[in-house]
């Protein structure tokens, strides 16, 4: 086995990049962020990711204590991977180093937003003054990932949604990320994507037009 590679530096960001400065490892545990996942799910989360390279990143992150394998209880019996104490006290830094990035130009080509990195980005975007008084519950369907999101006082509370969550909604939104992410930041208007088909909403439009607007589009970074 090659020896781990080190800065060798004991600042602590550099120690920090020892543990998480390989190719792919803040992305496997960006997919974690949100709840525990086979390695299935993490395949699909990550489709540009060999399964190879993520089985090691996922040997890598278990064996410095950031990430845990655990075997659900039956009947499901699956084994998942997911975040330690630890490691889930990196959920801010990734989203401060996500709300940073969202300020650099989209790379090239097409690739899609998965459904995790949407939902994060929801999180990195939330603008608490724009809430204001508003006091509203919406469930958030991306295929076949179900979410609840909850604004009040100020605050976005965003987590995976069960399926009784969503009989106290004021809203239900049907859609995919890559729309949602269109609609929110990139020009496309609600009214047109739901005419195409694209988003479906059940329940209070007002409440679904007013949490669209809880997430404005980060200013392009400066270039001097």
């Amino acid at each position: 086995m090659a020896a781990k590679r080190t800065y060798g530096d004991p600042c602590g960001i550099a120690r920090a990049l020892d543990l998480l400065g390989e190719r792919w490892a803040l992305l496997v545990v960006r997919e974690l962020v949100l709840g525990p996942k086979r390695f299935t799910d993490l395949r699909a989360g990550l489709p540009n990711l060999s399964p190879d390279v993520l089985a090691q990143r996922l040997r890598d992150l278990e064996r410095d204590g950031v990430v845990r394998r655990r075997k659900l209880p039956p009947p499901a019996g699956s084994r998942v991977y997911e975040l330690t104490g630890w490691g889930r006290e990196l959920e801010p830094i990734l989203l401060a180093l996500g709300r940073w990035g969202s300020r650099a130009p989209l790379p090239p080509g097409d690739a899609q937003l998965g459904v995790d990195a949407m939902v994060l980005a929801l999180r990195t975007q939330f603008d608490p003054s724009a809430a204001g008084g508003l006091s509203a519950t919406c469930e958030l369907r991306l295929g076949e990932h179900h979410f609840r999101a909850r604004v009040g006082a100020g605050r976005l509370d965003l987590a995976r949604a069960g399926a009784e969550d969503a009989e106290d909604a004021d809203a239900i939104i049907e859609t995919d990320p890559g729309t949602l992410a269109a609609v929110l930041w990139h020009g496309r208007r609600l009214a047109d994507a739901r005419r195409a088909g694209a988003i479906r909403i059940d329940g209070s439009l007002p409440a679904v037009e007013r949490f669209l607007r809880l997430f404005p589009p980060p200013a392009p970074a400066a270039s001097g």
